[in-house]
């Protein structure tokens, strides 16, 4: 299994080690933002991380194993999704499949969300926990302009607003994606708002990912215990529509909230999670989970079944 330490440490990334798991071929880190400086911030923006460029993600990536990525549009620059597109390029240039989660006020012309589908963007995210652009009643316009799209809502939104617009979200007509873990701590798994994801998962309305778990949990760490029955209720109750994300580069870390993730320790707590899943084996889990389904949601190519590693080991993490 993979342990050396790399040349130099990656930016915005602790430990220098490689995961001790071997990730499928066609691994996807379904969560990662650029930043850039050349590019003014959302007036109100509370997160302000120093720049991250797709180079350097691409650091990361051959540490970690991963080759497809999705780069998301940071609160920190509202509805200017230039550093996002940007960073797509950048790793389209460097050979790397990328697709882009733009963010939109929903008065963007047609031309101009095709243009944003043309460069690999394939959803739209709402932040409803920083305030800086969109609010809760955002939701059903922005649903309804990018339906004709295919396009998916990923939601970023805390468990009690969670549960009053439970409703909606029930209606709303394209797929919905809540991000890190759906905010919600692992003290409040089986009440209200947990059960509500569970229920948009189980009835194939909504996807789940499995990142920023040192957001949601108490001690702030990946490797916190309390987020292994999390995350195996998201796994138990709909493994085809579970993805993950390393949160790259971190920026409530760099903001001082936490200290800075090992994100090689982060692939080995989901090799933890996927090896615990009584759906199938681990290797299956962490194959749906890497691979077929960001390929699902994102609109990868499929990676040919010669690339399938029905043998991958999965240890369980020591930490």
């Amino acid at each position: 299994m993979p342990s050396e330490s790399t040349a130099a440490p990656v930016r915005f990334s602790a430990g220098t080690a490689a995961p001790r798991t071997a990730v499928p071929a066609g691994a996807c880190d379904c969560h990662v933002h650029v930043y850039d400086s050349r590019f003014p911030t959302a007036p109100g923006a509370k997160l302000l991380p120093p720049d991250a460029s797709a180079q350097d993600y691409r650091a990361l990536q051959q540490r970690t194993g991963t080759t497809r990525v999705v780069l998301v549009t940071p609160s920190t620059y509202g509805t200017d999704n230039r550093s996002m597109l940007g960073g797509l390029a950048a790793l389209g240039a460097m050979g790397v499949e990328a697709r882009g989660v733009a963010v939109i006020d929903g008065t963007e012309s047609d031309a101009e969300l095709l243009c944003l589908h043309a460069a690999g963007v394939r959803g739209v995210r709402l932040n409803l926990s920083l305030g800086v652009s969109g609010t809760v009643n955002s939701l059903e316009p922005l649903a309804h302009r990018i339906a004709p799209l295919g396009w998916h809502l990923q939601l970023l939104m805390a468990p009690d607003l969670l549960v009053a617009r439970a409703d909606v979200l029930r209606l709303l007509p394209v797929a919905l994606v809540f991000d890190h873990f759906g905010r919600i701590p692992p003290a409040q798994m089986g009440q209200v708002a947990h059960a509500l994801l569970l229920e948009l998962l189980q009835s194939g309305r909504a996807w789940i990912k499995l990142s920023g778990g040192y957001i949601v949990s108490a001690s702030h760490s990946v490797d916190d215990p309390a987020l292994d029955p999390l995350a195996a209720s998201y796994l138990r109750c709909a493994p085809e529509r579970v993805v993950w994300g390393s949160d790259w580069p971190h920026a409530t870390a760099t903001a001082g909230v936490h200290p800075l993730p090992d994100d090689a320790l982060q692939i080995d707590r989901l090799a933890d999670w996927a090896r615990q899943s009584p759906q199938a084996g681990g290797a299956t889990t962490l194959q749906r989970v890497l691979v077929d389904n960001p390929a699902t949601l994102y609109g990868f190519a499929p990676v040919e079944s010669i690339a399938r590693a029905p043998s991958i080991s999965l240890p369980l993490s020591t930490t």
